[in-house]
């Protein structure tokens, strides 16, 4: 049984027998009523949210379903424009490079002018950019136009998710985040196949030309639904001092950002080197490595939100799901040791798993932190991700480069065991600051019409 056969099973099978069940509208005639409820309790869990970040969740998903070129990028590099292993990792360095230039101006112009500008130029701007990259095919071209493109297009996430904080009250932001983490997986469900099955019937240009009009179609859309609004809270404050503290200056924040690189390193490598690891190990065409992608996106839609809203619920330690999901992570790794085309759909399951139990809550832990500096804090939150984008392509080339696969598989279980000890870390910190001075309160105000 081959990777697609066996990715169609386990999608038919999640579908129809998840107690999480999202065919609800097509079998209510057919499903018995426990089923119903289980059913109905799923989508209890989108209720509450308002206008805007329904909105905000639709750009999200057009946008993310049309971003087909990056996870064939490396492939492109490759076998289209025959670049080498090293190559490869400088124009995703240069990627990582414009991403830290994107953040760290969202960050600045979003405090000054608001995300809703700035939200508009990226779209906008990235996509007319998306479709000229085609033009680049040189290395040098290439890392230009990376750099630029990612400049720009990476302006979009801190605003993002000052956008968020905007539109939802504190005890929603985390499911919120995790409404349009299921916006961007339910893109990253239909983008990959899609753009496996254009590169493979029509070839890579017309990616490029597919990237750019979605862009440009999602903030059209942007624009007709939701008005520019300034940031509705204020906060009186009670600890002057903590209030006004820097961004380098928060310890727990600046390990907060180290654990959400480890994190990103773990990540980004299924964008990165598992792409050329499917075609060199297995002969895996672009089709099958997509549907493969898509698994991720499958599990998340299906997940996410009711894990959020259980550990929520419960109020059990963000911290100790967070080190959770990056052991997970860790093992996902682990598992591409075994040399069996079988063993990959396990792996993105256990990297998909770690990945729900850790984005979603550091995310909250970042907004949480951000004392009335949400673009400033939000920009470095986002910029750990983009440093993140950097070293995981460069290291894992050049570790597959001059030691193969293995050893980068092996190096990357390492690095989640790290990161899992400094998240024990980082619960202590933050435990001694409560204990340090538990009378500072932040008092949100939301005055929404």
């Amino acid at each position: 049984m081959n990777v697609y056969k066996m990715f169609c099973f386990l999608t038919v099978y999640l579908l129809l027998n998840s107690k999480n069940n999202i065919l609800l509208p097509l079998t209510t005639n057919f499903l018995p009523q426990k089923k119903l409820i289980m059913i109905k309790k799923y989508f209890d869990n989108f209720k509450g949210f308002p206008k805007e970040v329904w909105i905000l969740t639709l750009i999200t998903f057009i946008n993310r379903a049309g971003t087909m070129v990056i996870p064939f990028l490396s492939k492109y590099m490759k076998e289209n424009l025959e670049f080498t292993y090293s190559q490869i990792g400088w124009v995703m360095v240069f990627f990582g490079i414009g991403s830290i230039i994107g953040t760290w101006l969202s960050g600045k112009l979003s405090d000054k002018i608001g995300f809703y500008k700035v939200m508009v130029f990226s779209l906008f701007a990235s996509g007319i950019v998306f479709i000229l990259l085609q033009y680049a095919t040189t290395f040098e071209e290439l890392c230009v136009g990376i750099l630029i493109l990612t400049t720009i297009a990476d302006m979009f996430r801190p605003a993002m998710l000052v956008c968020l904080k905007t539109f939802t009250e504190k005890e929603d932001r985390a499911r919120a985040y995790s409404l349009t983490r299921a916006a961007i997986n339910l893109g990253f469900l239909f983008g990959p196949v899609l753009g496996g099955l254009i590169i493979m019937q029509m070839g890579y240009e017309y990616i490029f030309y597919v990237d750019g009009i979605t862009c440009i179609m999602a903030i059209i859309v942007f624009v007709l639904f939701v008005k520019e609004k300034k940031l509705p809270i204020k906060v009186r404050k009670e600890s002057k001092e903590k209030v006004k503290v820097s961004v380098m200056k928060d310890r727990p924040f600046m390990l907060h950002l180290v654990i959400c690189l480890i994190t990103g390193i773990l990540f980004f490598q299924i964008f990165t080197t598992l792409p050329l690891y499917h075609k060199e190990r297995f002969n895996m065409t672009e089709f099958d490595s997509g549907l493969l992608l898509s698994l991720n996106g499958l599990l998340i839609l299906l997940f996410e939100l009711p894990i959020v809203n259980y550990v929520s619920r419960n109020k059990i330690n963000n911290h100790k799901v967070i080190s959770f999901g990056l052991l997970l992570m860790a093992t996902s790794f682990l598992l591409l040791l075994l040399p069996f085309e079988v063993v990959l759909i396990p792996m993105m399951f256990f990297m998909t798993c770690g990945v729900m139990l850790t984005f979603p809550f550091a995310n909250s832990f970042a907004m949480d932190r951000s004392h009335m500096q949400e673009g400033k804090y939000m920009a470095a939150f986002t910029m750990s991700y983009s440093f993140a984008h950097i070293l995981s392509a460069k290291t894992g080339m050049e570790i597959i480069q001059n030691s193969g696969y293995e050893s980068n598989w092996v190096f990357m279980t390492c690095l989640g065991v790290v990161g899992t000890l400094l998240v024990f870390r980082l619960s202590k910190m933050v435990e001694k600051e409560e204990l340090k001075d538990p009378a500072m309160v932040t008092v949100e105000v939301n005055d929404r019409k």
